[in-house]
């Protein structure tokens, strides 16, 4: 469900006792693993960890007001979501990275049931969660390698419409490369988020209250 809450402590005071308690425990793993370099605020009506313009100024490659998601957590109305963008960025048409074939597998070895979408992983209590394999998940992905990998999604779909429209072919005022960034594997990743929420909101720039290295919201 989209929020209109401005800050995560805000956010986190409207839910009702049990997800608040659901939602904290994974928000603290989630910051304990996370890289130097993200920020964590009020994104698309959920709690988000992004790229801040600070460490990435070219933004969000569909909007570049909005910072480069990274990954978001939410309330929604039958469950809770953890959406995992590091997992899935980069797997265009069916085909997996090894993030996402590791990140399975280790879940698998735990004994819970993964219920995951492209990028949205769902649970409606603690327990149906493998933490440990989300802390790892997230360590896993430093800034620069996020980035990294998403310009290199941008550039692999931009190639790949350009060879096929023809070296400097436009439509109208944009080019076709401009436009096939735009339908990259990421573009999916943040409709995913947009579908339970219609409108982002600025993010917090509060100092972090403890965390290296981690702007909390």
């Amino acid at each position: 469900m989209h929020s209109k809450a401005s800050t995560v402590a805000e956010y986190i005071a409207s839910l009702p006792e049990d997800r608040k308690v659901a939602i904290e425990a994974v928000r603290k793993v989630v910051l304990k693993n996370l890289g130097k370099g993200y920020s964590e605020g009020m994104t698309y009506g959920m709690i988000g960890y992004f790229v801040p313009h600070s460490v990435y100024p070219a933004g969000y490659h569909c909007d570049s007001k909005q910072p480069l998601p990274f990954a978001g957590l939410a309330s929604q109305k039958n469950y809770m979501s953890l959406y995992m963008m590091s997992v899935y960025c980069g797997c265009d048409g069916g085909e997996q990275t090894e993030l996402l074939k590791w990140f399975q597998q280790a879940w698998a070895k735990t004994g819970k049931k993964l219920d995951m979408g492209k990028a949205c992983i769902r649970f409606k209590k603690l327990e149906d969660l493998a933490l440990e394999v989300i802390g790892e998940a997230v360590r896993r992905v430093p800034v620069e390698l996020y980035i990294k990998r998403y310009e290199a999604v941008l550039a692999s779909s931009a190639g790949a419409v350009k060879k096929k429209a023809g070296a400097g072919g436009k439509s109208g005022s944009e080019t076709a490369p401009k436009r096939a960034a735009k339908k990259s594997s990421t573009v999916r990743v943040v409709k995913a988020i947009n579908k339970p929420a219609a409108k982002s909101l600025v993010a917090s720039k509060k100092p972090p209250a403890s965390g290296k290295g981690v702007k909390r919201g």
